[in-house]
């Protein structure tokens, strides 16, 4: 405990050793983001076992909803507190979780993987062409434009977030991490993180010990993607704008990659990973290849090949090798 507090405040105090409006501080809240989605991802694939590749999808749709629920999109606009569309976010996207739960329930392994990686196809081929799709009067997205001028985080007694000013949203993303982070470790050592890890080791021997196996999924997958959504929402109002571009599967390799780069189950290492690899992404690849975007996903994806090979409890092990997904 010490020391994660220790961990905290060093964490809070690092921006004001930079300019407050650079590119560190900005690299500093990317990483707190997608620190949130790995921290989700680890939900369903480090605790319960279930393989998904297609978690980019409720990053999308937590995105989306803060961008209908706080800007001019649907006429005359909706500017709703930003507490209350991390509200909405996390509701909507646990329930698609649920909803994606659903057709995996008899399924084990890569039949599982499937599933998830053709709902984030479907969930981006709907952001792409959305604008079509007549949604309570208005368009379902913005389609391939996307949707720009979503609002800034407003909270009250406090000024609105800006932008040259970055350190509010390095704090307000921190605060978001330490949040998911105690949630995580209350989950893993409940009664609901003894079902999941049952079912993650042994799913019929789960069942046989009276794990309600179907309840157990249908949660794990709904808490992981409503982790996603939070993210999806702080970074739709961070960056001001949603498009398909950022939806891609490269993205759910991405958050895939830092969770088994950390440790499958493993809190701290996901944390560990999830910093690793986006200083990895937003310094180093850019250096190397002048637009890797083409190749992001075959760049992640021998990523994780590698590290299975070398090393597959992870950065920071508890016992449980990658190869134990199903």
């Amino acid at each position: 405990m010490k020391r994660a507090l220790a961990a905290f405040v060093v964490a809070a105090l690092l921006p004001l050793a930079f300019a407050q409006g650079g590119e560190a501080v900005h690299f500093m809240i990317l990483a707190a983001a997608y620190t949130v989605m790995a921290l989700g991802l680890n939900v369903v694939v480090g605790f319960a076992g279930l393989l998904d590749l297609g978690y980019v999808a409720f990053f999308a749709i937590g995105a989306h909803v803060a961008a209908h629920l706080s800007s001019t999109f649907w006429a005359p606009g909706i500017h709703l507190d930003f507490l209350l569309v991390l509200v909405a976010a996390v509701v909507v996207t646990g329930l698609a979780g649920v909803v994606i739960g659903v057709p995996t329930l008899r399924l084990r392994g890569d039949y599982v993987g499937m599933v998830t990686l053709a709902f984030g196809e479907i969930v981006g081929q709907i952001v792409s062409n959305g604008r079509e799709i007549r949604f309570l009067g208005g368009s379902l997205t913005g389609g391939p434009n996307g949707i720009a001028g979503i609002d800034r985080i407003d909270l009250p007694f406090l000024a609105p977030f800006g932008r040259l000013d970055l350190r509010p949203w390095y704090w307000f993303a921190l605060t978001l991490v330490a949040l998911v982070l105690i949630a995580n470790v209350h989950l893993r050592d409940s009664r609901v993180g003894r079902a999941w890890r049952a079912l993650r080791d042994d799913e019929d021997a789960a069942a046989a010990a009276g794990v309600p196996i179907a309840r157990t999924k249908l949660l794990a997958y709904g808490v992981g993607a409503a982790l996603g959504g939070i993210a999806g929402a702080f970074l739709a109002s961070y960056l001001s704008f949603v498009n398909p571009g950022q939806f891609t599967f490269s993205f759910s390799i991405f958050i895939l990659a830092m969770v088994v780069l950390g440790g499958l189950g493993s809190i701290e290492g996901v944390v560990a990973g999830a910093v690793a690899l986006t200083l990895f992404n937003h310094y180093v690849l850019p250096r190397l290849l002048t637009d890797f975007s083409e190749v992001a996903s075959g760049i992640y994806g021998l990523l994780l090949v590698l590290v299975i090979l070398v090393r597959p409890q992870g950065l920071h092990p508890i016992g449980l090798k990658a190869s134990r997904l199903t």
